[in-house]
């Protein structure tokens, strides 16, 4: 059993968002993962950026855990159309019609 404390350095070596939960020991559901897996770590890293990186590695994996926990947990109550992470979410389209737009003639 490994007992050596986890560093930044070996988090950021991480590349698949199993590993993500895995490190920090969050469970988490597969199907949910691999359905939302780049809007969590795409929510992850927004909410990421904000931890105050002069922390000892402690602190700041442990606001890293939080701030992937908020990021999964964010998914099982809301799409990814409802939170528009992606530019293809924010930009309106000139082609495209909603139906909210047409107007039936009488």
């Amino acid at each position: 059993m490994n007992t050596l404390p986890k560093t930044v350095s070996q988090f950021n070596r991480l590349k698949d968002a199993e590993e993500y939960f895995d490190f920090l020991e969050l469970s988490y559901d597969s199907q949910t993962l691999n359905i939302n897996r780049l809007h969590i770590l795409r929510k992850f890293s927004e909410l990421a950026q904000d931890i105050d990186k002069n922390q000892n590695d402690a602190q700041t994996l442990s606001a890293y855990r939080q701030a992937l926990q908020t990021a999964y947990d964010l998914f099982l109550s809301s799409s990814p159309v409802e939170q528009k992470l992606f530019k293809v979410f924010k930009e309106k389209h000139n082609n495209v019609v909603m139906v909210s737009d047409i107007e039936v003639e009488s």
